[in-house]
Parts: C-alpha cells; structure tokens; sequence
C-alpha cells in the first residue's frame, strides 16, 4: 500500500516553531471534528466520514499523549477510543452509526482538550503530530500493530 502523507518533513520544518497553527486551520479542523460529532449524536443518517474526523481527533490525542506533550489521567482518551469503537462495531452489526451517552461526553471532552491544546502548542509540534500519526496509521493498516493496539477498525 502505498502512502502519500499529507503533511511532509518540509512542512514540519517550514512550521512555526513558537507559534501555535494559523487561525484557519484550526477552526477547520475543529469545525469538521464537532460537525462529526454532532452527526453521530443527533444527524439524521451519520456516515463513515463523521467517524472518521473524530477517530482522527482520537489519534491526534494519542500522539500528542506518546509525544510528551499532554497528560490523558483521567483516561479520557481511552473513553472516547472505547465510545468510536463500540459505535463502528454496532454499525458493522447494521445498526445505526451512533454514540452513547457515555461516549458523547468522552468525545466532547475530548475535543474541548484538543482545542486547548491546538491553542498553545506551536504549530510545528502539531505538524510533527500529525506526521507521526498518518505514519502510526500506515502502519497499522499495512499489519504492523503495536502490543497496546486494542482494536482497529475501518467503516
């Protein structure tokens, strides 16, 4: 499988070293993330794109937790990887793409920790985030899975 990431080590590079991501981008990003959420929480037919945005904002978290450059004590990164999980098992079972109660509130939080975080972090320490994790995904879907890998799944 070939990959082709999005962001390179030149964009890495070329990023602010002491300033957080431009403005646009953020709200982008965070824009496309609560549309998911709000989809799979009340849309009328949430789709597999609404999953995926949040299972992004998931493993950005994730990065961000290996990278040194957050703390998950709450274990809320788990909780909100739990909710996507049970969410995309129900939906390959038929049923509808949907969150629990439980799992909207780990994935607001969740989102309101990563807004915060976009906020302060520099934006070449996001840029190297999101590298490591398009890498971390290639990785996992060409078979190389690490041992705290609980389950990865594709709708």
């Amino acid at each position: 499988m070939k990959h082709k990431p999005h962001y390179t080590l030149m964009h890495e590079l070329m990023a602010s070293p002491v300033n957080p991501m431009p403005a646009e981008k953020t709200r982008h990003q965070l824009t496309r993330m609560h549309s998911g959420l709000e989809s799979l929480e009340r849309g009328e037919s949430p789709n597999n794109d609404d999953w995926r945005v949040l299972s992004d904002a998931v493993n950005l978290m994730e990065t961000l937790i290996e990278m040194g450059e957050v703390a998950d004590a709450q274990g809320l990164h788990k909780d909100a990887m739990a909710a996507l999980a049970m969410a995309g098992k129900r939906h390959l079972e038929g049923k509808p793409l949907r969150l629990d109660g439980e799992g909207i509130k780990a994935l607001r939080a969740l989102l309101t920790d990563y807004a915060e975080v976009l906020a302060v972090l520099p934006e070449r320490t996001m840029v190297r985030c999101h590298r490591r994790t398009e890498k971390r995904i290639h990785e996992i879907l060409v078979g190389k899975r690490r041992p705290h890998d609980v389950e990865v799944m594709a709708i």
